[in-house]
């Protein structure tokens, strides 16, 4: 394995723990010296490697109760996206190689199945943890066991449709099932805070656990379930006036809390009890994102996930260079400028979007609905039904959620709404939840919808424009994540005609079609080629839908090779439009297609990735020169 990071040397409660049950052997008052090394840890590593250092710092104390209190993995445990499991991952064997974490051959960022059997469920994405937890509930009463099941959720996973969906279901699923929400945005009004408080410390005591039940059952008893079904439904209207239980009580959940999550005591207290229940239950605590180390608890948002920093003062190693999202969010500010029809929409992302700039500028064109990406694709349809411009900024990755509104609702209607996916393809050490190696093969397909990809800045800014100006339905525009190419931005960009590619450098040998960020790597390639007395074309394609036709025939009738290069997934991608379109047109040039392996592609740095799959220039001409001495096709890259 290839480890960049260094080794640190771990504290001592924290170094004799190689599984839950060393946890569970602490003294209580060694727990809160255990907290304390664990954060410690996590400052220090995280400075080193990069990763989720806020959601971590802040769910310390819940992670260390949960093991305390559950047995996994026999007990199932499930975090909603799971990248808040760098602390489960301590207390599970992993704290020695916590150095490695996001690095190629290491640790994931997110917890990972085939990682370790106390990984239960593996994620990336918001709001699957409440469904996947739902689904192993169901699973063992049907095998007839009696293992418990705690789904633990952020705040913010609850404005996700699947979470929501979820709930709907809980009660008509299971009758034993814990959810944990894990509220770190201190939104609990002070004074119904209060009430609640002393509600969930009624709560947590056996005498009202009896008297609930012998309550119950007398009443059952001396005048049917009829009865007792019309009293209970009394208890939760009126305890709906003294806390925010309601909700969930009618969803069939009961509700613990609001509690300090940061109190070990109180949390291994309340959740025995819980355990003890064996009932539908969501207990809700309160926790500081960042908690002990002041430059995150500051600014969360910078450190929900960031990059190496220094830890005297939270500053971050950042390019010169500014990235794409940059680039996107101030063009958009421009364009918005001179035109009121632009909003901007994304869900939950305003920071990694960058469009918490947009949003300083214009706040009532900019709309943040969550983690709801398929109602941001469907609200930005009806600003569109109704004349407006609006450009749905979504991470490619999460931008899959979308696909069906941009078919059903966008492309069949014919509405121009322009949808923005950041960190388009490869998401080195995020992994293969975040990788963006998807999205050509999903939306090349859908009739009227324009796709492109720009090789520099200039270029994004120019797509940027024909976007705005391009009326007839849906577009989209893949960039990638990070630093640009460093070309300065036009203030004024000119549009590009809608599917016209642009030849960078003319030959008759060999035509290497590039999309995108990947023209850097064709322009090498060429140089390599020739080196070796190869002619060779390059063409920035641009478009993916619709492609240049006229170009690709003119190529075809000179060129003795075709190569497409993507920064995808070869199956549905770029190449495979190429090819399927050079069939249709019966014109029978080889063509290798150059891109990602059809596997999930794991985590690691860009350079160590692209060695590996051969996608390094030397390994694409090497397979460019094969094909023209009259090899077959290459073999396809290793699988992840």
């Amino acid at each position: 394995m290839t480890m960049s990071s260094p080794s640190f040397e771990l504290p001592p409660l924290l170094a004799g723990i190689s599984a839950p049950e060393d946890v569970r052997k602490l003294a209580p008052e060694q727990l809160p010296r255990l907290a304390e090394e664990i954060r410690t840890v996590l400052i220090r590593t995280l400075s080193q490697t990069g990763g989720h250092l806020a959601p971590n710092l802040g769910i310390v104390e819940l992670s260390i109760a949960l093991h305390i209190v559950f047995e996994t993995p026999r007990d199932k445990i499930l975090f909603d996206v799971s990248h808040q499991s760098y602390v489960h991952k301590l207390l599970t064997g992993r704290a020695p190689m916590l150095h490695t974490i996001r690095q190629f051959g290491g640790l994931s960022g997110f917890a990972k199945r085939s990682e370790s059997p106390h990984d239960a469920y593996g994620a990336g994405h918001a709001g699957t943890a409440l469904s996947a937890g739902l689904g192993m509930a169901a699973a063992r009463d049907l095998q007839g066991d009696d293992y418990h099941v705690v789904s633990v959720a952020g705040d913010g996973a609850f404005t996700c449709g699947t979470t929501l969906e979820a709930l709907n279901n809980i009660s008509t699923t299971t009758r034993r099932f814990i959810v944990i929400l894990n509220d770190n945005e201190w939104s609990i009004d002070r004074n119904v805070g209060a009430l609640a408080h002393y509600f969930a410390g009624l709560q947590a005591t056996e005498t009202f656990t009896w008297l609930r039940d012998k309550s119950r059952q007398f009443l059952e008893r001396l005048a049917g379930a009829e009865v007792k079904k019309q009293a209970e439904k009394l208890i939760v209207a009126a305890r709906g006036l003294i806390s925010p239980s309601s909700f969930f009580e009618h969803l069939g959940l009961t509700y613990y809390g609001p509690i300090d999550g940061h109190d070990l005591g109180k949390l291994c207290k309340i959740l025995r009890i819980i355990k003890s229940r064996n009932e539908l239950a969501i207990l809700h605590i309160i926790t500081e994102k960042g908690r002990g180390y002041k430059p995150a608890l500051d600014n969360p948002s910078k450190f929900h996930g960031v990059g190496k920093y220094e830890i005297a003062n939270g500053n971050v190693c950042a390019s010169p260079v500014p990235t794409y999202s940059e680039q996107f969010a101030r063009c958009l500010i421009r364009m918005a400028e001179d035109d009121p029809k632009i909003t901007a929409i994304t869900a939950a992302m305003p920071t990694g979007t960058m469009l918490n700039l947009f949003r300083e500028q214009f706040p009532k064109r900019f709309y943040d609905v969550g983690i709801a990406e398929e109602h941001a694709a469907l609200f930005a349809c009806g600003l569109a039904a109704q004349g407006f411009k609006p450009y749905v900024a979504i991470y490619s990755t999460f931008m899959q959620r979308c696909v069906d509104m941009i078919e059903h609702d966008a492309a069949l209607q014919a509405l121009p709404v322009k949808f923005c996916m950041d960190r388009a393809g490869l998401s080195p050490n995020d992994g293969p939840t975040h990788h963006g190696l998807f999205d050509i093969a999903m939306l090349r397909c859908i009739p009227g919808l324009v796709l492109m990809q720009p090789k520099d800045e200039a270029e994004f800014a120019r797509m940027l424009k024909t976007m705005n100006e391009y009326n007839d339905g849906p577009s989209a525009i893949r960039y990638p994540r990070g630093a640009g190419e460093g070309v300065p931005v036009p203030g004024r960009p000119e549009s590009i005609p809608v599917g016209r590619a642009e030849i960078l450098h003319d030959g008759a040998g060999v035509a290497i079609f590039a999309l995108g960020n990947q023209c850097r790597t064709a322009e090498k390639v060429r140089g390599l080629l020739r080196g070796r007395g190869v002619d060779a074309a390059v063409v920035n394609a641009r478009f993916v839908s619709p492609l240049d036709g006229e170009c690709l025939r003119a190529f075809a009738a000179k060129c003795a090779l075709f190569c497409t290069l993507e920064d995808h997934v070869v199956s549905g991608g770029f190449g495979s439009a190429v090819l399927e379109y050079l069939n249709a047109c019966n014109l029978r040039v080889p063509l290798e297609i150059v891109g990602w392996p059809d596997a999930f592609v794991e985590h690691g740095s860009d350079r160590l990735l692209r060695e590996k799959y051969g996608l390094t220039p030397e390994a694409i001409a090497e397979r460019l020169l094969g094909r023209l001495e009259g090899g077959s096709p290459a073999a396809p890259p290793p699988s992840a």
